[in-house]
């Protein structure tokens, strides 16, 4: 879109270049016209149809003058359109530009916190399977100890019975 706008002002620079050089010819005309205008009424003998004629050129010279001056007006008006436009287009890229390294930044952190989750999440499983051992373990332990407490109190017993036998 820049070197389109970038051509399109080139292009209207020239045809505005070649409009002020058409534009300073027809006002050299109509000066050249004016002075052969002011040179025949000057001479008595001009007959009055020469001098509508000269009087005609005068009026299209004017005309094309003023038709001349107000396309290049407009183009003027094109060229600082154009170029609030590239400015615009510029100012927007730069702030895509910007959003843009935000965004990867932004995403680099949501990489960063996804790891730490899943890092988390294996923590937390890896504590539940711990968690899950020991209860094995502590149920396997008072399996044993409910044994250990039934020996002992059959071998209390026995040693109570062999005392009283004693």
């Amino acid at each position: 879109d820049r070197d389109t706008d970038k051509k399109r002002i080139e292009e209207l620079l020239e045809e505005n270049m070649v409009l002020e050089i058409a534009q300073k010819q027809s006002m050299n005309e109509s000066a050249h016209l004016g002075w052969e205008l002011e040179q025949l009424s000057k001479s008595t003998d001009l007959a009055d149809s020469e001098k509508s004629f000269v009087f005609e050129l005068n009026e299209c010279a004017s005309s094309r003058i003023l038709k001349l001056e107000k396309d290049n007006q407009s183009l003027q008006n094109t060229i600082q359109e154009l170029r609030d436009a590239s400015l615009t287009s510029r100012e927007s890229s730069l702030k895509f530009v910007e959003l843009e390294k935000e965004n990867q930044q932004l995403s680099k952190k949501i990489e960063k916190l996804q790891n730490q989750i899943e890092k988390e999440k294996q923590s937390n499983q890896d504590l539940e399977a711990l968690s899950e051992e020991l209860i094995k373990d502590k149920e396997q332990l008072q399996v044993v100890m409910e044994t250990l407490k039934a020996d002992k109190d059959r071998q209390i017993k026995d040693l109570k019975q062999e005392n009283d036998h004693l």
